[in-house]
């Protein structure tokens, strides 16, 4: 029998603000445990919480990217359940008035387009986070206790790992873009729970699911619910039952394993947060909101495509990040060909980043220096090759492409004559080669143009040396 799976997603992302939801504590991660901690968000008796507004702003403009219905009249909810990490024993939610309802997200995978649908989006705190160290104890940190944190849930639209993961990344990107989230979720501020079940393909009804919490990496969310899937057609093919329950992911032994039963929903007793006011959003506010939110990274790829004719491939890579296109059109802006531009970024810029594992918003290389190198190549001051040389000593001291260049004693070859006498002494000193390219071996070009740049240290101006080597190669 074939079977398919059915998985819907829930995720949670902090916010970027600076303060907590409910208080004026920072949110900074990093700091030493429990010092980014008050009254407040430690649940003390006697305590009221203040709303954070960059928060809602932050949830609405989300909404918005995400094509849902905005609610302009919402309000805060008790979601009640005991846990070391919530000190008040509750956590300050959203219920049935969420800020964000409907919606969807289109994501590409294997050359077709699908709509996964948004339920709603929501808002709430975070809890603070338990630190196991062995032994028969825990310790807990509420630095993490108060921190804004949006809820997406999807619909059950996902069919497949390859397809759940694909839509982490593109909401990833999206949040990025927007400045809402950093998306770090080794971090933590971007994590993924699971609802998944199989069924037989065509049967309208769903199976009986199970909950994968807290994944935090595109790689580990595949390979779990991959290994969920299998785990649970394997029972169905068996004749065995699958239990409704609460699973983990562990990475090491690449399997899920229960983590606890959920035969049926917590009762959490939801009531309306009785210390603060609905959230009212009027038409004023949203236009502002709306007037916010950045170009976003399909119609920035549709852009860069058309406006730089650039390659698809291209365009899709140069807009993943936000600060990766933005730096992009500023090399542009300041003269670079797009293309051009492009390739450098594409090949030297991300193999350094790559290797260093930095962002480029931390690179020492500015877009008007690559500029000013290419702008050397363009002139003949210095070949490709050497460029590349100086581009990683750019890269390591963020000095100029020419303060280098003369430093280093770089500075190309043009000498039509110089050239002329080396290349008169590769061909005297490679005698058989020359009769073996006049017999027909053209591919011998390139072993003469080598000769000539390592006696030269790369500093010949390759088109000279081309058209010289050519011009008596046929002699």
């Amino acid at each position: 029998m074939q079977y398919e799976a059915v998985i819907g997603l829930e995720i949670h992302a902090q916010l970027l603000t600076e303060s907590k939801m409910f208080c004026g504590c920072p949110t900074k991660f990093g700091a030493e445990p429990n010092t980014q901690t008050c009254p407040v968000c430690v649940g003390l008796p006697g305590v009221l919480p203040v709303i954070n507004k960059r928060a809602i702003e932050y949830v609405v403009k989300t909404g918005l990217a995400l094509n849902c219905e905005i609610t302009q009249y919402s309000r805060f909810a008790r979601k009640n359940y005991f846990y070391p990490d919530l000190p008040k024993g509750y956590q300050i939610s959203q219920y049935e008035l969420p800020l964000c309802r409907g919606g969807y997200l289109e994501i590409a995978l294997n050359g077709r387009r699908k709509k996964i649908r948004l339920t709603r989006i929501h808002l709430e705190e975070d809890a603070g986070k338990n630190i196991h160290e062995g032994g028969d104890y825990s310790l807990v940190d509420l630095n993490r206790a108060g921190v804004p944190l949006m809820e997406i849930v999807t619909e059950p639209d996902i069919r497949s790992a390859q397809e759940a993961a694909e839509f982490m990344r593109r909401l990833r990107m999206i949040l990025r873009y927007l400045g809402v989230c950093d998306g770090n979720m080794e971090q933590g501020s971007l994590r993924c729970d699971a609802n998944v079940s199989v069924r037989p393909a065509g049967q309208e009804g769903f199976g009986v699911k199970t909950e994968i919490k807290n994944m935090n990496s595109f790689k580990f969310i595949e390979k779990a619910l991959e290994y969920e899937i299998n785990r649970q057609i394997r029972l169905l093919s068996k004749g065995e039952k699958i239990v409704q329950e609460t699973r983990l992911w562990d990475a090491k032994r690449g399997i899920t394993e229960s983590m606890r039963s959920k035969e049926e929903a917590h009762d959490y007793r939801y009531f309306p947060e009785p210390d603060l006011m609905p959230v009212e959003i009027d038409e004023g506010w949203l236009n502002e909101i709306r007037a916010q939110i950045v170009e976003l990274p399909d119609a920035r790829m549709e852009r860069f495509i058309k406006e730089y004719n650039l390659p698809e491939d291209d365009a899709r890579l140069l807009t993943e990040e936000r600060a990766m296109a933005d730096w992009f059109e500023e090399a542009v802006r300041l003269g670079g060909h797009p293309k051009t531009v492009a390739n450098w970024m594409m090949g030297e810029l991300l193999r350094l980043l790559n290797k260093d594992g930095i962002q480029i918003e931390d690179s020492k290389v500015k877009p008007a220096q690559l500029v000013g190198l290419l702008s050397l190549i363009d002139r003949d001051v210095i070949s490709g090759k050497i460029a590349k040389t100086v581009f990683e000593e750019m890269y390591q001291t963020g000095r100029e492409a020419e303060v280098i260049v003369k430093e280093k004693g770089l500075l190309q070859i043009t000498d039509t004559e110089e050239i002329e006498r080396i290349v008169e002494d590769i061909l005297n000193n490679n005698p058989k080669e020359v009769e073996r390219f006049r017999a027909g071996e053209q591919k011998l070009l390139g072993f003469f143009v080598g000769q000539v740049m390592k006696a030269t240290k790369g500093k010949a101006n390759p088109r000279i040396v081309n058209e010289l080597l050519r011009k008596k190669l046929s002699a």
